[in-house]
């Protein structure tokens, strides 16, 4: 990657992957684009932005041509709980922002990075440790339109050589932004809360297992997978990655050792309770590892400490 323009950008993950490709690979060489002009003004004014929304073809292919990116990063996404709200919106935001994604990159002969997600699997897939080539028949709009994606790039790549990949992510945590509407947020919460009020409700029942990982591994697989050897790429679009797992009453003990009043109660939310109960326990992401190199750097003890210490700064 030289040139970089990246949908979705002042989302979640979006604003700390802009400003984290900005470090290395220059502020000039990462064009933000988003739907929204409102987000954090260090990503704003530390490089090109461009109102960009993704179901907009027309736009989206003026903007690429402005800037000439020879990859795109592609983020711009409804996420789980919103999906199921707007089953609709998550349709046309996922689906045909994608397609308008790899339709320019192939006439501009361009790369694309696109996440998908553990939402991909559905209550039939194996538990634990998913294996990374198994049974997808998810039950949300966004674990539908995960699954097309990641057979949409495939098509791609196959049909008309694009150069596309992406990888699987679990929850994400991070200190910087909030996130948006998915089943996972309860691990960002909690942090914020512990600090705040020294007490949390959690809307996942005790004992409900999920895959997670800390935002500097997220990025870093980003920047690791699109400038990893073409060659060695087996899977592509769709490797499974992971960090940790664990359950909301984890969290909560590796919390009180560092702020021992710290107290969780249970108030489940039952549509996204159903949401996390239809997804793995545990990944398998050994062809990441094998293919790429993956190896992520933060377990969830060595994430709790850095969280409270980020947030510890940023609520003063």
């Amino acid at each position: 990657m030289k040139k970089i323009l990246v949908t979705g950008a002042l989302g979640q993950i979006g604003s700390e992957l802009t400003m984290y490709l900005r470090k290395l690979y220059g502020d000039s060489n990462v064009i933000a684009t988003d739907k929204n002009p409102n987000g954090p003004e260090k990503v704003l004014q530390s490089g090109p932005f461009e109102v960009v929304d993704v179901t907009d073809a027309t736009k989206l292919a003026e903007v690429v041509k402005k800037y000439s990116p020879d990859t795109i990063i592609h983020l711009a996404a409804i996420l789980s709980a919103v999906g199921e709200a707007k089953p609709d919106l998550a349709w046309n935001v996922n689906m045909n922002g994608l397609y308008n994604v790899l339709e320019i990159a192939r006439e501009m002969k361009l790369a694309v990075f696109t996440p998908s997600s553990i939402a991909a699997f559905g209550p039939n897939t194996p538990k634990e440790k998913t294996p990374q080539d198994t049974i997808q028949r998810p039950t949300t709009m966004y674990g539908v339109t995960k699954v097309a994606g990641e057979l949409l790039c495939d098509y791609y790549f196959l049909k008309y050589g694009v150069d596309t990949r992406g990888v699987r992510y679990p929850g994400l945590i991070s200190y910087e932004t909030l996130p948006g509407g998915g089943t996972t947020d309860y691990a960002v919460h909690i942090y914020y809360e512990a600090i705040k009020n020294k007490k949390y409700t959690c809307y996942i029942k005790e004992g409900t297992y999920m895959d997670m990982m800390y935002m500097p591994d997220a990025l870093e697989a980003i920047v690791q997978l699109m400038e990893a050897d073409p060659s060695k790429l087996k899977h592509r679009n769709a490797f499974n990655i992971t960090a940790m797992s664990f359950a909301p009453e984890h969290i909560a003990a590796e919390i009180k050792k560092h702020i021992p009043e710290f107290e969780m109660d249970y108030n489940v939310d039952p549509v996204r309770q159903s949401i996390a109960e239809s997804w793995p326990d545990s990944l398998d992401d050994s062809a990441a590892r094998e293919e790429w190199g993956w190896n992520p750097k933060y377990d969830l003890a060595s994430m709790t400490v850095d969280m409270l210490e980020k947030l510890r700064e940023k609520l003063k």
